[in-house]
């Protein structure tokens, strides 16, 4: 073609030509561009090695331009990126791995789709190392419990602690069987997961029971969030998913890593993560006509609803869970309408708490809806009527704990304190020796006289010596507000 070339002493000039030349396309490709359809098959069957594209510097290529008769229709005949004859063009720029694709540390990977070989069974020894959980200090329990000959042994087996109702030895030896510490180290494998979460909720729940739930909420926090992927596994024979933590476990690690973490409106919203996995099961249940299982988890979805109204009133948000009370649809009677008139009492609304056990017409009322009754009556300051209640509920079962305590307190209100005193130290003298009695008696043991303590300290001796029973036996300072 024609150039001109530059005139001397008048400096560098650019070219011009008859053909205006065409830029050389970039030779990146992305995970749209597809291969040349017309390009015939490579050679060998050997997989194709990656070739770098070339740089922007090495646009002057010795590899001739195409001729208009190349056969491609989706581009223009211009440079392409220099490479082997037996690579295709999709091979020029693999392209990236997705990261959600990739395995998460310690999952197991699934084996290729028609392939028999079972899973690789996951690791929980996460979970059993020693440094998770805190050492249970004796100096909160009473010396007569302490020095008591009740106090069993190291090698007492994990069922008859429960059996007997020693939650504290019960939650250390948890923990030596996890970590393989006790004398008779049993520890679970790192793969059997029902073993480990029976193990830890039973650490955690005894915890709860003998008043250390705020080393129970630091504990639960190595359990991560429970709706990771790593928690899930799949049925190989029906395809469905199903959570390897009991329903359990995950009720309880809701409220303790709120209190672990300081953080009460995260209650709520795993609550509603749960109620969303139970309204899934309770609709799968009815589709399969399974009766059992639709009431499951109708029941575990009405208690979360309860749950949730428990955790808006531990934030304080009193108005919000009157709100969400009166939008629960439970139905007539039941477990869950007392839990729901009781939650009611809590936050002031008598009416409201009437309501929840008066609602039915045309049958007799059940002593659950007499005893909420009766204590609406106390929330009102009717206590002359409410220790004619509790008399009525008495002669319908004598020697009930729960109403004979209730009508010890109406006493004290009307001024019948001995009469109460006396009623109570009855119920210690017949075995019984729950929180709420041993609390009241020795709040009665301070309004009655000014030798309270040498009263409390002749109490809990009292108590060391009864038999040992399933509602606890070792009891701490607070029971008798030592």
């Amino acid at each position: 073609m024609d150039q001109t070339q530059p005139e001397d002493g008048k400096g560098h000039k650019r070219t011009r030509s008859a053909v205006k030349a065409t830029r050389p396309r970039s030779s990146t490709k992305g995970p749209l561009d597809a291969a040349d359809p017309l390009a015939p098959p490579p050679a060998t069957s050997q997989p194709s090695t990656t070739i770098p594209p070339p740089s922007s510097s090495s646009t002057t290529t010795t590899t001739p331009a195409p001729t208009p008769s190349s056969p491609n229709p989706q581009l223009i005949p211009q440079p392409t990126p220099r490479m082997h004859p037996s690579h295709t063009p999709r091979a020029t720029s693999p392209l990236p791995r997705s990261p959600a694709l990739s395995p998460t540390p310690g999952t197991p990977r699934r084996p290729p789709p028609g392939s028999t070989a079972p899973l690789r069974p996951k690791d929980f020894s996460f979970l059993l190392r020693p440094e998770i959980f805190h050492p249970l200090t004796p100096l909160n329990i009473p010396p007569a419990f302490r020095n008591s000959t009740k106090q069993p042994p190291p090698e007492t087996p994990l069922p008859e602690l429960l059996e007997k109702g020693h939650f504290r030895a019960a939650a250390i030896s948890a923990v030596q069987t996890l970590t393989g510490t006790g004398r008779t180290p049993q520890q679970p494998d790192p793969s059997d997961h029902v073993r480990i979460f029976d193990l830890l909720y039973t650490r955690w729940a005894c915890l709860t029971l003998i008043n250390s739930t705020d080393l129970a909420a630091q504990e639960v926090k190595a359990l991560g969030d429970l709706n990771s992927a790593f928690y899930l596994s799949e049925d190989p024979t029906s395809g469905k998913t199903h959570h390897l933590v009991p329903w359990g476990l995950r009720v309880l690690n809701v409220r303790l890593q709120a209190i672990g973490f300081g953080d009460l409106r995260r209650a709520v919203m795993s609550y509603y993560e749960l109620a969303r996995e139970a309204r899934v099961k309770l609709g799968e249940a009815m589709g399969e006509h399974d009766n059992s299982s639709r009431e499951l988890w109708r029941e575990r979805l009405e208690d979360l609803g309860v749950r949730v109204a428990g955790a808006l009133v531990e934030m304080g948000d009193v108005k919000g869970a009157g709100e969400h009370l009166r939008g629960l649809k439970i139905g007539d009677g039941g477990k869950m309408e007392m839990m729901r008139a009781l939650l009611w009492l809590r936050l002031g609304d008598v009416d409201a708490a009437r309501g929840c056990v008066m609602n039915g017409e045309g049958r007799g009322v059940t002593r659950g809806e007499k005893v909420v009754l009766a204590l609406c009556d106390m929330a009102d300051g009717e206590y002359e009527e409410a220790v004619a209640k509790w008399r009525e509920l008495e002669e319908e079962e004598e020697g009930d704990e729960m109403v004979m305590v209730n009508l010890a307190v109406c006493l004290l209100y009307v001024g019948r304190m001995q009469e109460g005193r006396a009623l109570l130290e009855g119920m210690v003298d017949a075995g019984r020796s729950s929180h709420t009695l041993l609390f009241n008696l020795t709040t009665m043991y301070e309004l009655c006289t000014e030798r309270a303590r040498s009263l409390k300290v002749r109490l809990s001796e009292k108590v060391a010596a009864m038999e040992e029973t399933n509602d606890g036996w070792e009891k701490t300072n607070a029971d008798f507000k030592l």
